[in-house]
Protein backbone atom coordinates (compact mmCIF):
# COMPACT_ATOMS: atom_id res chain seq x y z
CA UNK A 1 0.00 0.00 0.00
CA UNK A 2 1.25 3.33 -1.09
CA UNK A 3 1.99 5.63 1.95
CA UNK A 4 0.29 8.97 -0.45
CA UNK A 5 -2.90 7.09 -1.76
CA UNK A 6 -5.45 4.47 -0.74
CA UNK A 7 -6.49 2.67 -4.09
CA UNK A 8 -10.43 1.85 -3.72
CA UNK A 9 -12.01 -0.44 -6.51
CA UNK A 10 -15.63 -0.50 -6.37
CA UNK A 11 -17.46 -3.84 -8.13
CA UNK A 12 -20.99 -3.81 -8.00
CA UNK A 13 -23.30 -0.76 -8.14
CA UNK A 14 -26.56 -2.71 -7.44
CA UNK A 15 -27.71 -5.96 -6.67
CA UNK A 16 -27.17 -7.86 -9.64
CA UNK A 17 -23.94 -6.55 -11.28
CA UNK A 18 -21.34 -8.79 -12.91
CA UNK A 19 -20.55 -11.18 -10.78
CA UNK A 20 -16.48 -11.65 -12.26
CA UNK A 21 -16.31 -7.94 -11.34
CA UNK A 22 -15.00 -8.64 -8.23
CA UNK A 23 -12.06 -11.35 -9.13
CA UNK A 24 -11.68 -8.93 -12.76
CA UNK A 25 -10.74 -6.04 -9.86
CA UNK A 26 -8.31 -7.71 -7.73
CA UNK A 27 -6.69 -9.95 -10.40
CA UNK A 28 -6.47 -6.86 -12.51
CA UNK A 29 -3.74 -4.60 -10.89
CA UNK A 30 -2.93 -3.03 -7.90
CA UNK A 31 -5.71 -2.18 -5.26
CA UNK A 32 -5.91 -1.73 -1.58
CA UNK A 33 -9.68 -1.68 -0.81
CA UNK A 34 -12.20 -4.09 -2.67
CA UNK A 35 -15.91 -2.37 -1.96
CA UNK A 36 -19.33 -3.04 -3.04
CA UNK A 37 -22.43 -1.92 -3.13
CA UNK A 38 -25.47 -3.75 -3.31
CA UNK A 39 -28.36 -1.84 -1.99
CA UNK A 40 -31.08 0.20 -3.10
CA UNK A 41 -34.24 1.28 -1.39
CA UNK A 42 -36.40 -1.25 -2.99
CA UNK A 43 -33.39 -4.23 -2.32
CA UNK A 44 -33.86 -3.44 0.97
CA UNK A 45 -37.49 -5.32 0.86
CA UNK A 46 -36.21 -7.98 -1.83
CA UNK A 47 -34.37 -8.85 1.28
CA UNK A 48 -37.05 -8.72 3.31
CA UNK A 49 -39.15 -10.93 1.15
CA UNK A 50 -35.99 -13.67 1.21
CA UNK A 51 -36.01 -13.33 4.84
CA UNK A 52 -39.47 -14.04 4.84
CA UNK A 53 -39.46 -17.27 2.13
CA UNK A 54 -35.83 -18.72 3.56
CA UNK A 55 -35.93 -17.91 6.89
CA UNK A 56 -34.62 -15.66 9.59
CA UNK A 57 -31.11 -16.12 9.12
CA UNK A 58 -31.06 -14.78 5.04
CA UNK A 59 -31.71 -11.27 4.23
CA UNK A 60 -28.78 -10.36 2.75
CA UNK A 61 -27.04 -10.35 -0.85
CA UNK A 62 -26.28 -14.19 -1.87
CA UNK A 63 -24.07 -13.47 -4.74
CA UNK A 64 -21.51 -11.57 -3.25
CA UNK A 65 -20.78 -15.16 -1.09
CA UNK A 66 -19.83 -16.69 -4.65
CA UNK A 67 -17.61 -13.49 -5.04
CA UNK A 68 -15.81 -13.75 -1.67
CA UNK A 69 -14.97 -17.75 -2.35
CA UNK A 70 -13.46 -16.28 -5.94
CA UNK A 71 -11.24 -13.84 -4.23
CA UNK A 72 -10.62 -14.65 -0.81
CA UNK A 73 -7.16 -16.01 -1.45
CA UNK A 74 -5.91 -13.44 -3.83
CA UNK A 75 -7.08 -10.77 -0.63
CA UNK A 76 -4.87 -12.94 1.47
CA UNK A 77 -1.74 -12.38 -0.55
CA UNK A 78 -2.76 -9.05 -1.43
CA UNK A 79 -3.43 -7.41 1.73
CA UNK A 80 -6.29 -6.48 0.12
CA UNK A 81 -9.23 -5.48 2.63
CA UNK A 82 -12.76 -5.54 1.54
CA UNK A 83 -15.81 -3.71 2.61
CA UNK A 84 -19.80 -4.09 1.46
CA UNK A 85 -23.09 -3.30 2.08
CA UNK A 86 -23.90 -6.50 1.12
CA UNK A 87 -24.98 -7.41 4.72
CA UNK A 88 -28.53 -5.80 3.96
CA UNK A 89 -31.09 -7.25 6.75
CA UNK A 90 -28.57 -9.14 8.23
CA UNK A 91 -25.10 -8.59 8.55
CA UNK A 92 -24.23 -11.10 11.21
CA UNK A 93 -25.56 -14.06 9.22
CA UNK A 94 -23.34 -12.84 6.05
CA UNK A 95 -19.92 -12.60 8.44
CA UNK A 96 -20.97 -15.98 9.88
CA UNK A 97 -21.59 -17.53 6.02
CA UNK A 98 -18.21 -15.81 4.93
CA UNK A 99 -16.21 -16.87 7.98
CA UNK A 100 -17.22 -20.65 7.01
CA UNK A 101 -15.97 -20.48 3.64
CA UNK A 102 -12.78 -18.58 4.67
CA UNK A 103 -12.15 -21.61 7.08
CA UNK A 104 -13.10 -24.30 4.15
CA UNK A 105 -10.26 -22.77 2.03
CA UNK A 106 -8.25 -22.66 5.04
CA UNK A 107 -7.45 -18.57 5.16
CA UNK A 108 -6.99 -16.50 7.44
CA UNK A 109 -8.72 -13.61 7.74
CA UNK A 110 -10.40 -11.24 10.17
CA UNK A 111 -14.16 -10.37 9.65
CA UNK A 112 -16.07 -8.01 10.87
CA UNK A 113 -19.82 -6.40 10.71
CA UNK A 114 -21.81 -3.70 11.59
CA UNK A 115 -25.08 -2.96 12.83
CA UNK A 116 -27.07 -0.37 14.29
CA UNK A 117 -29.20 0.64 11.17
CA UNK A 118 -32.20 -1.60 11.93
CA UNK A 119 -34.96 0.75 13.40
CA UNK A 120 -38.24 -1.72 13.71
CA UNK A 121 -37.86 -3.08 16.84
CA UNK A 122 -37.55 0.32 18.29
CA UNK A 123 -40.42 2.32 15.79
CA UNK A 124 -42.81 2.53 18.88
CA UNK A 125 -40.52 3.57 21.15
CA UNK A 126 -39.47 6.64 19.04
CA UNK A 127 -42.70 7.61 17.89
CA UNK A 128 -43.49 7.78 21.46
CA UNK A 129 -39.92 10.05 22.05
CA UNK A 130 -41.77 12.60 19.04
CA UNK A 131 -40.33 11.06 16.32
CA UNK A 132 -43.07 11.30 13.55
CA UNK A 133 -40.47 10.19 10.60
CA UNK A 134 -42.22 12.71 7.98
CA UNK A 135 -41.79 11.58 4.42
CA UNK A 136 -39.07 14.33 3.21
CA UNK A 137 -40.81 14.71 -0.35
CA UNK A 138 -44.15 14.88 1.10
CA UNK A 139 -44.13 16.81 4.62
CA UNK A 140 -46.67 13.90 5.70
CA UNK A 141 -46.04 11.95 9.26
CA UNK A 142 -45.70 8.36 8.83
CA UNK A 143 -48.78 7.72 10.69
CA UNK A 144 -50.67 9.32 8.03
CA UNK A 145 -49.43 6.94 5.44
CA UNK A 146 -52.18 4.21 5.83
CA UNK A 147 -50.06 1.51 5.52
CA UNK A 148 -48.24 -1.29 7.16
CA UNK A 149 -43.92 -1.09 7.90
CA UNK A 150 -41.80 -3.47 6.30
CA UNK A 151 -38.87 -2.35 7.00
CA UNK A 152 -36.96 0.73 8.91
CA UNK A 153 -33.47 1.40 8.02
CA UNK A 154 -30.88 4.37 9.27
CA UNK A 155 -28.14 5.44 6.72
CA UNK A 156 -24.66 4.97 8.84
CA UNK A 157 -22.08 6.40 8.29
CA UNK A 158 -18.19 5.81 7.76
CA UNK A 159 -17.11 5.60 11.23
CA UNK A 160 -17.93 1.72 12.47
CA UNK A 161 -16.05 1.14 9.21
CA UNK A 162 -13.02 2.77 10.04
CA UNK A 163 -12.99 1.24 13.92
CA UNK A 164 -13.43 -2.27 12.38
CA UNK A 165 -10.21 -1.56 9.93
CA UNK A 166 -8.38 0.28 13.19
CA UNK A 167 -8.73 -3.32 15.14
CA UNK A 168 -7.61 -5.33 12.42
CA UNK A 169 -10.43 -6.46 10.79
CA UNK A 170 -9.67 -8.09 6.83
CA UNK A 171 -13.28 -8.09 5.73
CA UNK A 172 -16.31 -5.59 6.87
CA UNK A 173 -19.57 -6.39 6.26
CA UNK A 174 -22.01 -3.64 6.25
CA UNK A 175 -25.76 -2.93 6.71
CA UNK A 176 -27.55 -0.06 5.30
CA UNK A 177 -24.82 2.51 5.22
CA UNK A 178 -24.54 5.44 2.89
CA UNK A 179 -23.37 4.61 -0.34
CA UNK A 180 -20.46 6.01 0.32
CA UNK A 181 -19.28 5.43 3.55
CA UNK A 182 -17.87 1.65 1.90
CA UNK A 183 -14.91 4.58 0.47
CA UNK A 184 -14.88 7.18 3.71
CA UNK A 185 -14.11 4.79 6.07
CA UNK A 186 -11.36 2.87 4.42
CA UNK A 187 -9.71 6.45 3.33
CA UNK A 188 -10.28 7.89 7.09
CA UNK A 189 -8.47 4.95 8.21
CA UNK A 190 -5.37 5.14 6.12
CA UNK A 191 -4.84 8.52 6.87
CA UNK A 192 -6.05 8.38 10.15
CA UNK A 193 -8.55 11.53 9.43
CA UNK A 194 -10.14 13.14 12.37
CA UNK A 195 -14.05 13.64 12.72
CA UNK A 196 -13.75 16.94 11.78
CA UNK A 197 -11.35 16.67 8.76
CA UNK A 198 -14.59 18.05 6.72
CA UNK A 199 -12.74 19.32 3.91
CA UNK A 200 -10.48 15.68 3.36
CA UNK A 201 -14.19 13.70 4.04
CA UNK A 202 -15.63 15.44 1.72
CA UNK A 203 -13.42 14.58 -0.98
CA UNK A 204 -13.62 11.21 0.44
CA UNK A 205 -17.85 11.30 -0.58
CA UNK A 206 -17.14 12.65 -4.18
CA UNK A 207 -14.80 10.02 -4.33
CA UNK A 208 -17.19 7.33 -2.85
CA UNK A 209 -20.29 9.10 -4.86
CA UNK A 210 -18.98 8.77 -8.37
CA UNK A 211 -17.40 5.21 -7.91
CA UNK A 212 -20.48 3.82 -6.23
CA UNK A 213 -22.85 2.75 -9.11
CA UNK A 214 -19.89 0.73 -11.02
CA UNK A 215 -19.19 1.71 -14.96
CA UNK A 216 -21.69 4.33 -15.07
CA UNK A 217 -18.07 6.27 -13.86
CA UNK A 218 -16.36 4.35 -16.89
CA UNK A 219 -18.39 4.94 -19.94
CA UNK A 220 -21.62 3.24 -18.88
CA UNK A 221 -24.95 5.08 -19.44
CA UNK A 222 -22.74 8.31 -20.58
CA UNK A 223 -24.59 10.63 -22.85
CA UNK A 224 -21.72 10.75 -25.85
CA UNK A 225 -21.35 7.09 -25.99
CA UNK A 226 -19.74 7.50 -28.95
CA UNK A 227 -16.93 8.93 -27.33
CA UNK A 228 -16.42 5.93 -25.70
CA UNK A 229 -13.18 3.17 -27.48
CA UNK A 230 -15.01 -0.05 -26.60
CA UNK A 231 -17.68 -1.55 -24.72
CA UNK A 232 -16.50 -5.00 -24.82
CA UNK A 233 -15.71 -5.88 -21.08
CA UNK A 234 -16.08 -2.48 -19.43
CA UNK A 235 -13.50 -1.41 -16.45
CA UNK A 236 -15.00 -0.86 -13.20
CA UNK A 237 -13.81 2.47 -11.48
CA UNK A 238 -10.92 3.13 -9.04
CA UNK A 239 -10.30 6.03 -6.96
CA UNK A 240 -7.19 6.43 -5.83
CA UNK A 241 -7.49 8.71 -2.73
CA UNK A 242 -4.64 11.17 -1.36
CA UNK A 243 -4.49 12.49 2.29
CA UNK A 244 -6.29 15.52 1.77
CA UNK A 245 -9.09 14.22 0.18
CA UNK A 246 -8.05 15.19 -3.60
CA UNK A 247 -8.63 12.03 -5.92
CA UNK A 248 -7.89 10.38 -9.21
CA UNK A 249 -10.48 8.42 -11.02
CA UNK A 250 -9.01 5.68 -13.41
CA UNK A 251 -9.70 1.68 -13.58
CA UNK A 252 -7.61 -1.24 -14.57
CA UNK A 253 -6.22 -1.26 -18.06
CA UNK A 254 -6.51 -3.67 -20.70
CA UNK A 255 -10.66 -2.80 -20.03
CA UNK A 256 -12.98 -0.95 -22.16
CA UNK A 257 -15.18 2.04 -21.34
CA UNK A 258 -13.55 5.25 -20.70
CA UNK A 259 -12.63 7.32 -17.73
CA UNK A 260 -13.07 11.03 -18.52
CA UNK A 261 -13.89 14.58 -17.02
CA UNK A 262 -17.15 13.96 -19.51
CA UNK A 263 -17.86 10.39 -17.50
CA UNK A 264 -17.37 11.75 -13.99
CA UNK A 265 -19.06 14.81 -14.44
CA UNK A 266 -21.91 12.94 -15.38
CA UNK A 267 -21.62 10.20 -12.28
CA UNK A 268 -21.25 13.07 -9.80
CA UNK A 269 -24.47 14.67 -11.09
CA UNK A 270 -26.19 11.42 -10.49
CA UNK A 271 -29.04 10.96 -8.11
CA UNK A 272 -28.33 14.43 -6.18
CA UNK A 273 -30.41 17.19 -5.47
CA UNK A 274 -29.14 20.38 -3.88
CA UNK A 275 -24.74 20.26 -4.29
CA UNK A 276 -24.98 20.21 -0.65
CA UNK A 277 -24.41 16.41 -0.32
CA UNK A 278 -25.73 16.01 2.91
CA UNK A 279 -24.21 12.38 4.93
CA UNK A 280 -23.84 11.76 8.14
CA UNK A 281 -20.55 11.97 8.42
CA UNK A 282 -19.63 15.48 6.43
CA UNK A 283 -21.74 17.65 3.87
CA UNK A 284 -19.77 17.51 1.02
CA UNK A 285 -20.11 21.02 -1.51
CA UNK A 286 -20.07 19.32 -5.11
CA UNK A 287 -20.29 22.83 -6.39
CA UNK A 288 -17.18 23.38 -5.24
CA UNK A 289 -14.97 20.71 -6.49
CA UNK A 290 -13.03 20.64 -9.75
CA UNK A 291 -12.77 18.26 -12.37
CA UNK A 292 -9.59 17.77 -14.37
CA UNK A 293 -8.55 15.40 -17.42
CA UNK A 294 -5.03 14.35 -16.52
CA UNK A 295 -3.86 11.42 -19.01
CA UNK A 296 -6.20 8.80 -21.04
CA UNK A 297 -8.38 7.25 -18.54
CA UNK A 298 -7.40 9.06 -15.85
CA UNK A 299 -9.29 12.42 -14.09
CA UNK A 300 -7.97 14.17 -10.82
CA UNK A 301 -10.67 15.73 -8.57
CA UNK A 302 -9.82 18.28 -5.94
CA UNK A 303 -10.77 21.19 -3.92
CA UNK A 304 -14.08 19.43 -2.15
CA UNK A 305 -15.16 21.75 0.29
CA UNK A 306 -16.54 20.09 3.54
CA UNK A 307 -18.86 21.26 6.55
CA UNK A 308 -20.32 19.61 9.07
CA UNK A 309 -22.82 16.84 9.37
CA UNK A 310 -26.71 17.25 10.54
CA UNK A 311 -27.90 15.90 13.64
CA UNK A 312 -30.80 13.57 11.94
CA UNK A 313 -29.81 10.12 10.01
CA UNK A 314 -31.92 10.19 7.28
CA UNK A 315 -33.91 6.48 7.23
CA UNK A 316 -35.28 4.11 4.24
CA UNK A 317 -39.04 3.02 5.27
CA UNK A 318 -40.34 0.36 2.73
CA UNK A 319 -44.28 0.79 2.97
CA UNK A 320 -46.71 -2.28 2.37
CA UNK A 321 -48.89 -0.34 -0.09
CA UNK A 322 -51.78 -2.90 -1.17
CA UNK A 323 -51.33 -4.87 -4.37
CA UNK A 324 -51.77 -3.52 -8.24
CA UNK A 325 -52.45 -4.90 -11.72
CA UNK A 326 -53.12 -3.49 -15.15
CA UNK A 327 -52.50 -4.10 -18.68
CA UNK A 328 -51.02 -2.15 -21.71
CA UNK A 329 -53.73 -2.67 -24.06
CA UNK A 330 -52.44 -1.35 -27.77
CA UNK A 331 -54.77 1.15 -29.93
CA UNK A 332 -54.03 1.11 -33.51
CA UNK A 333 -55.58 3.33 -36.90
CA UNK A 334 -57.95 5.96 -36.27
CA UNK A 335 -59.91 7.04 -33.83
CA UNK A 336 -57.51 6.53 -30.88
CA UNK A 337 -58.91 8.63 -28.14
CA UNK A 338 -62.20 7.18 -28.87
CA UNK A 339 -61.07 3.70 -28.99
CA UNK A 340 -59.57 4.49 -25.68
CA UNK A 341 -62.75 5.97 -24.12
CA UNK A 342 -64.98 3.19 -25.43
CA UNK A 343 -62.20 0.68 -23.70
CA UNK A 344 -61.89 2.13 -20.69
CA UNK A 345 -66.25 2.43 -20.02
CA UNK A 346 -66.27 -0.85 -20.73
CA UNK A 347 -64.06 -2.16 -18.95
CA UNK A 348 -64.59 -0.61 -15.49
CA UNK A 349 -68.42 -1.26 -16.10
CA UNK A 350 -67.49 -4.09 -16.64
CA UNK A 351 -65.93 -4.52 -12.70
CA UNK A 352 -67.99 -2.39 -11.14
CA UNK A 353 -66.49 0.94 -11.64
CA UNK A 354 -63.77 2.57 -10.39
CA UNK A 355 -64.57 3.81 -6.74
CA UNK A 356 -64.45 0.53 -5.43
CA UNK A 357 -60.43 1.05 -6.38
CA UNK A 358 -57.75 2.96 -3.95
CA UNK A 359 -56.24 4.38 -6.94
CA UNK A 360 -56.97 3.81 -10.45
CA UNK A 361 -54.24 5.26 -13.45
CA UNK A 362 -54.66 5.46 -17.17
CA UNK A 363 -52.64 6.61 -19.60
CA UNK A 364 -52.70 6.96 -23.07
CA UNK A 365 -49.45 8.04 -24.79
CA UNK A 366 -50.44 9.33 -28.28
CA UNK A 367 -47.45 7.55 -30.30
CA UNK A 368 -49.29 6.89 -33.52
CA UNK A 369 -48.67 8.58 -36.87
CA UNK A 370 -50.86 10.26 -39.56
CA UNK A 371 -50.63 8.18 -42.85
CA UNK A 372 -48.10 5.63 -41.11
CA UNK A 373 -45.27 3.48 -43.12
CA UNK A 374 -45.43 0.86 -40.65
CA UNK A 375 -47.81 -1.55 -38.38
CA UNK A 376 -45.83 -0.09 -35.46
CA UNK A 377 -46.42 3.53 -36.98
CA UNK A 378 -49.75 3.50 -36.23
CA UNK A 379 -49.86 1.95 -32.46
CA UNK A 380 -50.87 4.19 -29.23
CA UNK A 381 -50.87 2.77 -26.11
CA UNK A 382 -53.20 2.36 -23.17
CA UNK A 383 -51.91 1.51 -19.60
CA UNK A 384 -54.51 1.26 -17.21
CA UNK A 385 -53.39 0.38 -13.62
CA UNK A 386 -55.81 -0.20 -10.53
CA UNK A 387 -54.58 -0.77 -6.70
CA UNK A 388 -56.33 -2.04 -3.76
CA UNK A 389 -55.33 -3.28 -0.22
CA UNK A 390 -57.72 -6.18 -1.43
CA UNK A 391 -55.80 -8.32 -3.45
CA UNK A 392 -58.82 -9.93 -4.83
CA UNK A 393 -60.10 -6.73 -6.36
CA UNK A 394 -57.17 -6.64 -8.61
CA UNK A 395 -56.53 -10.54 -8.96
CA UNK A 396 -57.21 -12.45 -11.95
CA UNK A 397 -60.35 -11.78 -12.01
CA UNK A 398 -59.17 -8.34 -13.36
CA UNK A 399 -57.16 -9.79 -15.95
CA UNK A 400 -60.10 -11.73 -16.96
CA UNK A 401 -61.98 -8.86 -17.69
CA UNK A 402 -59.89 -7.38 -20.03
CA UNK A 403 -58.90 -10.69 -21.86
CA UNK A 404 -62.81 -11.01 -21.68
CA UNK A 405 -63.14 -7.77 -24.15
CA UNK A 406 -60.90 -9.32 -26.89
CA UNK A 407 -63.25 -10.65 -28.92
CA UNK A 408 -66.22 -7.52 -28.21
CA UNK A 409 -64.21 -4.44 -28.23
CA UNK A 410 -62.72 -1.90 -29.84
CA UNK A 411 -61.57 -3.23 -33.36
CA UNK A 412 -57.46 -3.94 -33.81
CA UNK A 413 -57.26 -5.01 -30.02
CA UNK A 414 -54.06 -7.06 -28.67
CA UNK A 415 -52.79 -6.45 -25.35
CA UNK A 416 -48.80 -5.68 -24.61
CA UNK A 417 -48.56 -7.55 -21.24
CA UNK A 418 -49.58 -6.64 -17.88
CA UNK A 419 -48.41 -3.62 -15.81
CA UNK A 420 -45.05 -3.89 -14.10
CA UNK A 421 -44.77 -6.03 -10.95
CA UNK A 422 -48.01 -7.02 -10.58
CA UNK A 423 -48.83 -7.96 -7.08
CA UNK A 424 -47.78 -6.29 -3.95
CA UNK A 425 -47.17 -2.51 -4.31
CA UNK A 426 -43.70 -0.88 -2.07
CA UNK A 427 -44.08 2.39 -0.96
CA UNK A 428 -40.75 3.89 -0.24
CA UNK A 429 -40.43 6.04 2.71
CA UNK A 430 -37.75 8.47 3.38
CA UNK A 431 -37.44 10.40 6.21
CA UNK A 432 -35.04 10.98 9.23
CA UNK A 433 -34.58 10.86 13.07
CA UNK A 434 -32.41 12.55 15.59
CA UNK A 435 -28.92 10.90 15.26
CA UNK A 436 -28.32 10.76 19.28
CA UNK A 437 -30.97 7.67 18.66
CA UNK A 438 -27.69 6.15 16.64
CA UNK A 439 -25.04 4.04 17.19
CA UNK A 440 -22.74 2.34 14.83
CA UNK A 441 -21.98 -1.32 16.34
CA UNK A 442 -19.03 -3.13 15.34
CA UNK A 443 -18.56 -6.46 16.04
CA UNK A 444 -14.89 -7.93 16.02
CA UNK A 445 -13.48 -10.58 18.09
CA UNK A 446 -16.24 -11.19 20.20
CA UNK A 447 -16.67 -7.87 21.33
CA UNK A 448 -18.95 -4.93 20.54
CA UNK A 449 -18.11 -1.47 20.43
CA UNK A 450 -20.22 1.39 20.05
CA UNK A 451 -19.62 4.35 17.91
CA UNK A 452 -21.38 7.31 17.80
CA UNK A 453 -22.34 9.88 15.42
CA UNK A 454 -20.12 13.12 14.64
CA UNK A 455 -23.12 15.13 15.35
CA UNK A 456 -23.39 13.86 18.88
CA UNK A 457 -19.80 14.91 19.77
CA UNK A 458 -18.40 18.20 20.64
CA UNK A 459 -17.53 19.45 17.73
CA UNK A 460 -17.70 23.32 16.57
CA UNK A 461 -20.33 23.45 13.84
CA UNK A 462 -19.22 24.75 10.51
CA UNK A 463 -20.53 25.13 6.97
CA UNK A 464 -19.15 26.64 4.33
CA UNK A 465 -20.31 29.16 1.94
CA UNK A 466 -19.60 29.18 -1.52
CA UNK A 467 -18.35 32.89 -3.37
CA UNK A 468 -21.26 33.42 -5.72
CA UNK A 469 -19.88 32.79 -9.42
CA UNK A 470 -20.41 35.91 -12.56
CA UNK A 471 -21.57 34.07 -15.25
CA UNK A 472 -20.70 35.81 -18.75
CA UNK A 473 -23.39 37.18 -21.42
CA UNK A 474 -23.58 35.10 -24.19
CA UNK A 475 -24.39 37.68 -27.57
CA UNK A 476 -27.48 36.01 -29.41
CA UNK A 477 -26.39 36.07 -32.76
CA UNK A 478 -26.18 33.81 -35.75
CA UNK A 479 -28.65 31.14 -34.13
CA UNK A 480 -29.15 27.71 -34.85
CA UNK A 481 -31.23 24.74 -34.61
CA UNK A 482 -29.29 21.58 -33.31
CA UNK A 483 -30.98 18.50 -30.84
CA UNK A 484 -29.99 19.39 -27.37
CA UNK A 485 -27.71 16.61 -27.00
CA UNK A 486 -25.27 18.13 -29.52
CA UNK A 487 -23.39 20.27 -27.10
CA UNK A 488 -25.17 19.15 -23.82
CA UNK A 489 -24.74 15.86 -21.80
CA UNK A 490 -27.43 14.63 -19.46
CA UNK A 491 -27.59 12.06 -16.73
CA UNK A 492 -30.89 11.22 -14.62
CA UNK A 493 -32.23 9.01 -11.96
CA UNK A 494 -35.07 8.15 -9.39
CA UNK A 495 -34.35 9.86 -5.37
CA UNK A 496 -37.46 7.47 -3.95
CA UNK A 497 -40.46 9.33 -5.36
CA UNK A 498 -38.54 12.17 -7.04
CA UNK A 499 -36.19 11.91 -9.82
CA UNK A 500 -33.06 14.43 -10.60
CA UNK A 501 -32.00 15.72 -13.96
CA UNK A 502 -28.65 16.85 -14.24
CA UNK A 503 -26.63 18.27 -17.36
CA UNK A 504 -23.22 19.84 -18.41
CA UNK A 505 -21.89 21.61 -21.06
CA UNK A 506 -18.63 20.61 -23.27
CA UNK A 507 -17.55 24.13 -22.57
CA UNK A 508 -17.90 27.42 -20.77
CA UNK A 509 -19.71 29.24 -23.61
CA UNK A 510 -22.25 27.16 -23.68
CA UNK A 511 -23.06 26.91 -20.07
CA UNK A 512 -22.96 30.63 -19.96
CA UNK A 513 -25.82 29.85 -22.89
CA UNK A 514 -27.25 26.90 -20.70
CA UNK A 515 -27.48 29.26 -17.37
CA UNK A 516 -29.49 31.83 -18.91
CA UNK A 517 -31.31 29.46 -21.31
CA UNK A 518 -32.66 26.41 -19.41
CA UNK A 519 -34.84 27.63 -16.53
CA UNK A 520 -37.39 25.71 -15.11
CA UNK A 521 -40.20 27.13 -16.87
CA UNK A 522 -38.23 26.37 -20.37
CA UNK A 523 -37.38 22.68 -19.28
CA UNK A 524 -41.44 22.54 -18.44
CA UNK A 525 -41.68 23.69 -22.34
CA UNK A 526 -39.40 21.65 -24.02
CA UNK A 527 -40.65 18.59 -21.65
CA UNK A 528 -44.44 18.91 -21.32
CA UNK A 529 -44.85 16.07 -19.32
CA UNK A 530 -43.25 17.52 -16.77
CA UNK A 531 -45.42 20.30 -16.78
CA UNK A 532 -47.83 19.30 -13.39
CA UNK A 533 -44.71 19.10 -10.97
CA UNK A 534 -42.87 21.35 -8.77
CA UNK A 535 -39.11 21.51 -10.07
CA UNK A 536 -36.03 22.43 -8.25
CA UNK A 537 -33.14 24.22 -10.33
CA UNK A 538 -29.69 24.24 -8.76
CA UNK A 539 -26.34 25.69 -10.11
CA UNK A 540 -22.83 23.53 -10.28
CA UNK A 541 -21.32 26.44 -11.98
CA UNK A 542 -17.48 25.07 -11.12
CA UNK A 543 -18.29 21.83 -13.44
CA UNK A 544 -21.03 23.75 -15.93
CA UNK A 545 -23.79 22.20 -15.00
CA UNK A 546 -27.46 22.53 -13.55
CA UNK A 547 -28.99 19.99 -12.12
CA UNK A 548 -33.19 19.63 -11.71
CA UNK A 549 -35.09 18.15 -8.73
CA UNK A 550 -38.09 16.92 -9.90
CA UNK A 551 -40.93 16.09 -7.10
CA UNK A 552 -42.87 13.13 -6.84
CA UNK A 553 -43.05 12.22 -10.61
CA UNK A 554 -41.94 8.72 -9.66
CA UNK A 555 -44.65 8.78 -7.18
CA UNK A 556 -44.08 6.39 -3.87
CA UNK A 557 -40.93 4.99 -5.55
CA UNK A 558 -39.58 2.50 -7.96
CA UNK A 559 -42.02 -0.18 -7.18
CA UNK A 560 -45.20 2.02 -6.87
CA UNK A 561 -45.43 4.50 -10.03
CA UNK A 562 -46.86 3.25 -13.33
CA UNK A 563 -44.34 4.95 -15.86
CA UNK A 564 -42.78 2.70 -18.20
CA UNK A 565 -39.62 4.55 -17.29
CA UNK A 566 -39.90 3.98 -13.61
CA UNK A 567 -36.31 5.25 -12.34
CA UNK A 568 -36.30 7.71 -14.73
CA UNK A 569 -33.14 6.62 -16.44
CA UNK A 570 -34.34 7.98 -19.92
CA UNK A 571 -35.56 11.65 -18.92
CA UNK A 572 -32.17 12.63 -20.00
CA UNK A 573 -32.08 10.96 -23.59
CA UNK A 574 -35.87 12.53 -23.63
CA UNK A 575 -34.37 16.02 -23.09
CA UNK A 576 -31.29 15.77 -25.38
CA UNK A 577 -33.65 14.94 -28.05
CA UNK A 578 -35.71 18.12 -28.17
CA UNK A 579 -34.46 20.91 -30.71
CA UNK A 580 -33.60 23.72 -29.55
CA UNK A 581 -32.26 27.25 -31.16
CA UNK A 582 -28.40 28.07 -29.79
CA UNK A 583 -25.62 30.72 -30.92
CA UNK A 584 -23.36 29.44 -33.10
CA UNK A 585 -20.43 30.87 -31.17
CA UNK A 586 -20.74 28.12 -28.20
CA UNK A 587 -20.17 25.47 -30.81
CA UNK A 588 -16.72 25.26 -30.23
CA UNK A 589 -14.99 21.96 -28.38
Amino acid sequence: MSKEIIRIANCSGFYGDKLSAAKDLVDGGPIDVLTGDYLAELTMTILFNQKLKRGEDKGYVGTFLKQIKDIAKDCKEKNIKVVTNAGGLNPSSMANEIEKILEDQSIDLKVAYLEGDDLMPRMDELSNNGEEFTNMDKDKPLQESGHHILTANAYLGAWGIKEALDLGADIVVCPRVTDAAVVIGPAAWKFNWKRDDYDALAGALAAGHIIECGCQATGGNYAFFKEVPSFDNVGYPIAEIKSDGSFYITKHENTGGLVSKGTVTAQLLYEISSPAYINPDVVAHFDTLKIEDISTNRVYVSGCRGSSPPNKHKVCINLAGGFRNGMEIILTGLDIEEKAEVFINTLFNSVGGKDQFDEVDINLHKTHKDNPSSNEEAMASLVISVKSKNPDLVGRLFSAKIIELALANIPGFFAQGGVKSNGPVIVYWPALVNSKYIKEIVHIDNKKIEVTPTSQLNFEETYYQREPNIIDEVELNDMIDIPFGKIYGTRSGDKGGCANLGVWAKNSKAYSYLYKYLTKEKLKELLPDLAEYKIDRYELNNINALNFYIHGILEDGISSNNRKDGQAKSLGEYLRAKLISVPSSIMEN
